[in-house]
Order: C-alpha cells, then sequence, then structure tokens
C-alpha cells in the first residue's frame, strides 16, 4: 500500500509540473505576441534547438509558420511577403549555421525595402564567449546590412525590444535582427509596461521657398524629362499631372514599373542598362531632369548638361549618384500635391512627340523579337510575351537575377494591378522561386508566376518541395538556355571567352514530376503557347521547362565603344578557337541580327 500510495503521489506531482510547464508564459509568447499584434500573420524558417519554444508560442498563435527547405529561401520569401503586403513578415532560425543561411535573403529584403523580423535564436547566454559549438556572434554578423540588431538579453526587455524591432522595420523598411538566447525564450515572462508598435504616416514635403524654387527652375526649363523611381508607388495621379502641365515625358527606374507604366501616356519606358533608347534618349536630351523617388545608381545615365533637381524622402540620397542643381526631402505624394499648383501650364508639346517617337521605335524593336522567329528555336522574349498574354491580370511575378529579370521588365506588361519583384539592388540569384513562395502564401488567391533561370532555379531546388507541403500553386518557367548567360554576355563584352558557365541539366519537368508537381518540358516553339495556357490554367504548382535559344543578347539602349569592341574581338577569338565556338559566334549573330 505504501509502495502504491508514493506511486500515485509521484504521478501527482508530475502532472502538476506539467501542468505549470504548459500554463507558464514565456518569453517566447511574449515575442510571438507582440509581432503577431504588429500585424506579422506568417512566419519562415527551419526549427530547431534554440528556436524550439519560439516554434511552439507560434504554433499556439495566429501566426502561420511556412516551413522552408532551406534558410535562405526563407529570408526571400518573408521579403516578398513584406514588399507586396507592406505589412510585417517573420523568419527565424535555429543558431550558429541556421541563422547564417538568412543572409544572403536578408540582405536582398533588406535593399528592397521590405519590413521583415529575423529571429535569431541563440545558445545559452552562459556559453557565449567560450567558442562554444554553433556559437556566432550575429550582432557583428547583421549589424551592417539591416535596419535595427539587438539582443533580448533579459526577460524585462522581452516586450520593449520586440515592439522596437517591428517598429525600426515598419518605419525604416528594412530588416530587423532580434537575438533570443534561448535561455532568455524559454524563461517566464515578466509583467512589462504597455509597449506597442506605433504606425506614423507623416505628411513630407519641402518648405515653402525650396517648392518655389522648383517651380520656378521646371518653369524655366525648356525641355523637360521626370524620371521616376520607386518612391512614386502612390503617386501615378500626381506624377501624370504634373507631366501634363509640363509636357513632359515620364521615364522611370526597374523598381518603378508597377507604378508609373501602366496607364501613362507620358511614358518613354526604362533606361540604364536593361531599359531601352526612348527613357534614355529623353533623359539625355533634356535641359532639366526631375528625379522623383529614385536613386538610380549608373552615373553614365544621367545627363551632363541639364539642370537636375532631386526629391527623395530619403535626405541621404540626395546627390549620392550624380550631382544635383536642387535637392528636397519629401514623399513624392506630398511634394507634388503641393508642386502642382506652382507651375505654369504649357501647350508645347514637341519635346514630348519627340520622345515618345524614340519610345514607339523602340517597343517596335523589340516586339520584333517578341515572335515564334524563322528558325525552330524559342526565343526567350517571345516565351515571355506569350506568359504575359495569357497570365492573369493581377498576376504576381518574379524573376531571377540575369537575363529572366530583363525579359520580365521588357516584356510582361503593367496592368495596375499586377506586381514585379526582382533582384535589382541586391541582384542575387535564386530569387524568383522562394520569392514566389512568398508571395503565394500572402496572397493565396492570385496567379504568381516565378520566371527562373536554370543556374539560379537549381541553387535553392529543394524549396519547390515547398510549394507542395505547405500548398503553395506556384507557376515556374525555367529559361533552361543551358548556361549562366548573363555572365556569358558579360565576358563576351570584355572580349573574353565564355568560361565556366556551361550548364548541364535535367529534364526540369520531369524532375517536378518526382517532386509532385504538374511538369512539362517545351523544346519547339510550335506547341509553346498552348503549354503555357495549360500550365498557368493547372490548379496546383506547375513548372513548365522552355528550352530557350543559348545566344541571346540583352542589347543596352546605347551601345558603347567598348563594347562593339569587346564583342568583335570575342567573335574573332571564338572563331579561332575551333568549330564548336566558331558555331556559337555565328549562332550569336544570326540571333541579333534575324527576328
Amino acid at each position: 500500500m505504501r509502495n502504491q500510495s508514493l506511486h500515485v503521489g509521484f504521478i501527482q506531482r508530475q502532472e502538476v509540473f506539467l501542468s505549470e510547464f504548459v500554463m507558464t508564459r514565456r518569453v517566447a509568447d511574449v515575442i510571438v505576441e507582440t509581432l503577431s499584434a504588429a500585424g506579422a500573420k506568417r512566419c519562415y524558417g527551419v526549427p530547431g534547438d534554440t528556436l524550439n519554444y519560439v516554434t511552439d508560442a507560434i504554433r499556439r498563435s495566429d501566426i502561420r509558420w511556412v516551413h522552408v527547405r532551406h534558410e535562405e529561401a526563407g529570408a526571400f520569401a518573408a521579403g516578398a511577403d513584406a514588399l507586396l503586403t507592406g505589412e510585417l513578415a517573420m523568419c527565424a532560425g535555429s543558431c550558429g549555421p541556421g541563422i547564417l543561411h538568412f543572409i544572403n535573403g536578408v540582405w536582398e529584403s533588406n535593399r528592397n525595402r521590405a519590413p521583415v523580423v529575423l529571429i535569431a535564436s541563440q545558445i545559452v547566454q552562459d556559453e557565449l564567449g567560450f567558442e562554444f559549438p554553433q556559437e556566432v556572434d550575429f550582432k557583428s554578423v547583421y549589424a551592417k546590412g539591416t535596419v535595427f540588431c539587438e539582443e533580448i538579453r533579459t526577460p524585462a526587455q522581452a516586450k520593449r525590444m520586440t515592439a522596437m524591432a517591428a517598429q525600426a522595420a515598419l518605419s525604416k523598411r528594412g530588416v530587423a535582427v532580434l537575438i533570443v538566447p534561448v535561455d532568455v525564450s524559454q524563461a517566464a515572462a515578466l509583467d512589462e509596461p504597455d509597449f506597442t508598435v506605433h504606425r506614423a504616416q507623416p505628411v513630407m514635403r519641402p518648405s515653402g521657398a525650396e517648392l518655389q524654387q522648383i517651380a520656378e527652375a521646371l518653369n524655366n526649363g525648356k525641355k523637360i524629362a521626370i524620371y521616376g523611381g520607386s518612391g512614386c508607388e502612390k503617386a501615378h495621379g500626381e506624377v501624370l499631372a504634373l507631366a501634363e502641365r509640363l509636357k513632359a515625358p515620364v521615364a522611370r527606374t526597374s523598381r518603378a514599373k508597377d507604378f508609373l507604366e501602366h496607364d501613362n501616356p507620358y511614358d518613354v519606358g526604362m533606361t540604364g542598362v536593361f531599359g531601352t533608347a526612348g527613357g534614355y534618349q529623353a533623359i539625355m536630351d533634356c535641359d532639366t531632369l526631375l528625379l522623383l523617388g529614385c536613386d538610380f545608381a549608373w552615373r553614365q545615365f544621367y545627363p551632363t548638361k541639364a539642370t537636375i533637381i532631386q526629391i527623395d524622402v530619403n535626405g541621404t540620397h540626395l546627390g549620392r549618384r550624380h550631382p544635383v542643381d536642387i535637392a528636397a526631402v519629401g514623399t513624392i505624394v506630398d511634394t507634388l500635391q503641393a508642386l502642382i499648383p506652382l507651375v505654369k501650364p504649357r501647350d508645347d508639346r514637341s519635346f514630348l512627340d519627340h520622345s515618345l517617337s524614340h519610345t514607339h521605335k523602340a517597343e517596335k524593336a523589340l516586339d520584333a523579337r517578341q515572335t515564334s522567329g524563322h528558325r525552330d528555336v524559342i526565343h526567350p522574349q517571345y516565351l515571355t510575351g506569350l506568359i504575359g498574354q495569357h497570365a492573369a491580370p493581377d498576376a504576381v511575378f518574379t524573376a531571377d537575377g540575369g537575363s529572366p529579370m530583363v525579359w520580365c521588365l521588357r516584356h510582361i506588361p503593367s496592368t495596375g494591378n499586377n506586381r514585379t519583384i526582382v533582384s535589382l539592388s541586391h541582384g542575387t540569384m535564386a530569387n524568383a522561386m522562394p520569392q514566389a513562395l512568398g508571395a503565394q502564401a500572402a496572397y493565396p488567391g492570385r496567379q504568381v508566376i516565378s520566371m527562373s533561370g536554370d543556374g539560379g532555379l537549381t541553387m535553392l531546388l529543394g524549396d519547390m518541395l515547398t510549394a507542395v507541403q505547405e500548398e503553395l500553386p506556384i507557376k515556374v518557367v525555367v529559361f533552361n538556355n543551358g548556361t549562366l548567360g548573363f555572365v556569358e554576355i558579360e565576358q563576351k563584352v570584355e572580349g573574353l571567352l565564355d568560361t565556366f558557365t556551361e550548364l548541364q541539366n535535367p529534364d526540369f519537368g520531369r524532375m517536378a514530376e518526382s517532386m509532385g508537381w504538374w511538369g512539362r518540358r517545351i523544346e519547339h516553339p510550335d506547341g509553346l503557347e498552348d503549354a503555357v495556357k495549360a500550365w498557368l490554367a493547372e490548379p496546383g504548382p506547375a513548372l513548365l521547362d522552355v528550352v530557350t535559344v543559348r545566344d541571346e543578347l540583352v542589347m543596352p539602349p546605347k551601345v558603347e565603344a567598348g563594347q562593339v569592341f569587346g564583342m568583335a574581338l570575342y567573335s574573332a577569338k571564338g572563331i579561332l578557337s575551333g568549330p564548336k565556338r566558331a558555331a556559337g559566334v555565328v549562332d550569336m549573330l544570326k540571333n541579333t541580327i534575324l527576328p
């Protein structure tokens, strides 16, 4: 009887212990509750030992855990989610290698100004500084590439530090890193003041004197061009109203495609390496250039003899790319609303019409490449054009760095409802498919299309399994040209022989089927349109592997003499290097000259 009584008592004590353990509100709960209250709805990551209390708190919350196969993919996905929704997204991983795997995706998301919080779980505090297994100083790693990077050192800091991380991500538009040692995350939560996340919406515009100076410069200009960037996101109507008043062509950066291209009779396209002759010519020929929310980095695409006016919400961006004559701080919406009444309307359309004429010629040249061609090859422009033609009007497009990004920017028309995510500021590979996962998780009912390079897709191939496991019906098209195409072009422009760019690829369609996707491979242009329609109509994740012509050049709006010399030098070297390279030179010339 005594033994039985002891056994019953032991069980009762265990039940009490387990009950108290389960009911204890922990620091991990505080972190998750605070981020949820700040608007976070999804967390992308890989679970692991030091993260266990956080993932358990997420399990009991309204936040969806999206289980990716690689942390880099999780950071890409969270960044796309946050960029599209404007709301906070999360990613999280375990100590040491797990958190280090996030680095490239975090840099991409931060440079895209996406509000993301990375929960970087850490080993126990008592072992820090002793080279304990998996110990990494995350602050030294992440502080330079994020808007916030701090550690929660005590339970008493949990709510305040988490709220500050979320507020930094939302107000500074970037990635905030919250370092959480596991002994802190599992500790009992303490009563803290009610720290919450605040969302300020200030009106930001230049002073009255600055507005008068800007208006005077615009009123005195003869050939005025507007160059808009991503800062014009909510200013489509204001930019067009100013363009109408000034009879000014509107060029745009690649990041402004979604915001300024659609329903714009003043649009002359992009400039820069990925741009076309219309945008380039308008900017180079103007005598007054108005930069609106753009931070375009390449100095050779700015005019040298024009009065340049720059307006940006970030004062540190003023004049950092090219010298400017007038600079002011303000959001584009607020500034233009105050500026437009000060600008004199004009009737002279000569510069605008001249710029639009250049644009129409450039678009005609692009359209010529957007056909099936005279030979039995598939041009990537033709493939992209078909996708744009048959995609949903509100589709989300992601594109890998390199040529898929260029074809997307040039050949997918903006509808005003569709969105485009490409890696421009960071210029990474492998972004498209994982960003599509995040976009699809954020918008389950929208069509999400990843324009993937064969090199980019295979870098994070494992996360195709995420689409199946998490029921994310993304559509992936592989531009399968058997090479790192953009690298190959760069080498040829330098006059070098293409080296180490060859890719030995599988049948991606069959590979996708083995992962539970719909998959198909297309090698001939005749069946391509029907295949695109079938691919887009699939209810689940679907992959279309399209063998595209290898030697398709991405032509910039202006070809420099050095580039011509480099290509000529490459051609000469190629001809002299044997039959295989000589055939490649001939194919390149055919594909460049003929539609």
